[in-house]
Formats: C-alpha cells, sequence, structure tokens
C-alpha cells in the first residue's frame, strides 16, 4: 500500500513503508486504549528490518510485540501460533504489506487500504491530517528514518564478493559506524548475539538466516542481507535522533540522511 500526503507546503510527498506502517500501529493502538481495549492480552507482529518506531509505540502503550525474519509468512506463522491465546492487532513490514485483525495470515491491501482511509479521515475530523500526525509521533517516540540501500555485484564473482563482504563483517565487526561506536552484531546465520565491548554471547531464537544487524550505542541497527532472488546485497539502516520542534524536521531530515551516508561509507570502505 503506497500513499501520499501533504506537507506544510501543500506538496504532495510519498510516505516510505515505514512511516505508514507507523502511523498504522500507533492509530490502531491509540484507538484500542480510547475505547479501553488494551487488557495486556494484545500484541503485534514486525519483521527485524522494520522500523524500531513501532516496537517503541507498543512499548509504551503496553502492548506485546514480535519480531520476525523478512517475509509476511513469518509473520502469519506468529499468529498461528498464538491463536486462541493472545489478541493480534497488526503488523507489517517495511516493504509496504500491512495486515489488521486475525482474518487472514498475509498482508492486506485492501483490508489496510480501508483503516488507512479511516485513520486519514480520523485526523482531518481533529483538524490535523497524516502528515501532521506522523510529526506528532516524531515529537513523542522519536524521529526514526530509514533507508534501504542495494549493492549489486554480478556474475559468479559477484556472488563471491557479496559472500565474502559478509564473512569479512562476522569475522572483523566495525567497531563504528558513521561516527557511533557499534555495541551489539546479531548473527542470524549462526543464531547468536554478541556484546562487541565484552565478547559475550547469547542465542538468539530465530530460524537460521543469512542476516547481520550492527546496532549502535546511540539507537541505529544497521542490517545486511544477501538477496535470494538477485545478485545483490541489501543494507536496512534505521537511525534515529529527537525531534522537538516541528519547525525542525527538514534540518533534522537532512542530518539522518548525512548519518546513513556515512553508516554506508564505512560499511563499504
Amino acid at each position: 500500500v503506497g500513499i501520499a500526503v501533504k506537507n506544510d507546503d501543500g506538496e504532495f510527498i510519498l510516505l516510505n513503508g515505514n512511516q505508514t506502517g507507523s502511523l498504522l500501529i500507533n492509530y490502531m493502538l491509540s484507538a484500542w486504549e480510547d475505547q479501553g481495549k488494551l487488557t495486556g492480552n494484545e500484541y503485534i507482529v514486525s519483521t527485524i528490518v522494520t522500523t524500531p518506531l513501532i516496537i517503541d509505540i507498543a512499548k509504551a502503550k503496553n502492548v506485546d510485540f514480535y519480531e520476525t525474519l523478512t517475509g509476511f509468512k513469518w509473520i502469519g506463522a506468529i499468529m498461528t501460533k498464538l491463536q486462541g491465546q493472545k489478541t493480534f492487532i497488526a503488523g507489517g513490514e517495511e516493504s509496504y504489506g500491512y495486515l489488521v485483525g486475525d482474518l487472514v495470515r498475509d498482508k492486506d491491501a485492501v483490508i489496510s487500504c480501508a483503516f488507512i482511509a479511516e485513520m486519514t479521515a480520523y485526523y482531518k475530523d481533529k483538524g490535523s491530517s497524516l502528515y501532521q500526525a506522523m510529526l506528532d509521533m516524531y515529537q513523542k517516540y522519536g524521529f526514526y528514518k530509514e533507508k534501504l540501500v542495494s549493492i549489486t555485484k554480478k556474475g559468479k564473482t559477484g556472488a563471491e564478493e557479496i559472500k565474502a563482504m559478509m564473512e569479512r563483517f562476522r569475522t572483523n565487526t566495525p567497531l563504528r559506524l558513521g561516527g557511533s561506536k557499534v555495541a551489539t552484531l546479531k548473527d542470524y546465520e549462526l543464531g547468536k548475539e554478541t556484546d562487541v565491548v565484552s565478547g559475550t554471547s547469547k542465542k538468539l531464537d530465530y530460524p537460521k538466516s543469512d542476516v547481520l544487524q550492527f546496532i549502535t550505542e546511540d539507537g541505529c541497527i544497521i542490517s545486511a542481507r544477501p538477496s535470494g532472488t538477485e545478485p545483490k546485497i541489501k543494507f536496512y539502516c534505521s537511525v534515529k535522533t529527537d525531534l522537538k520542534s516541528k519547525a525542525d524536521f527538514a534540518a533534522k531530515s537532512r542530518e539522518q540522511d548525512e548519518k546513513i551516508d556515512k553508516i554506508m561509507s564505512d560499511l563499504t570502505a
């Protein structure tokens, strides 16, 4: 589901999958909260490469959350596992796929469009807009910005380069990315989470997948994942800062872009 909203200058801008997903989750949890329907037995689901903003929203409202590997089949698996035990409210992933309610076990554009339309009408009745609601959300929970960077390596040598790149990340983990210290390395292939400073590790309870995540001390999360269908490696970059005033949004957004560029420069150096 893709949507465009008007910014403060009256210009249409496209929201990315993380922004739409965060708005939808925030709207749904707030609606359930306002109606007194949150009993402590509800949950949401997102994937490990989706914005952490969704998790922060769930934590603030005392709603359980689950993270899965990339792909809605994993979200559906969680729903099936918890069927009859807990109440699923909504879920989604960064690639514009969302689900509200447990009628199906896959991303559902029809029901998502219906709730996005309802959400839009709700904010309009309050004299606001989806754009203003997004800024309010950033002010309350933190301004997260994400970017997907894909690097293509063609041919047999390209596949070998990607494999070597992942191996280098595993054996020679970067100590700093974008000027921030790397605190944690999550290796979903080995099923291990390592504290980079102390060297201690613990088990990751996920199915095996060739994904690495670098988490910095200031909350940035960078996921490296070779494509299973194309000769490329994908980097999912998520950076966070505070947004104290809506007037600062444009400047903060540029700072976040610069941070992501620095992170990618460090990773590909």
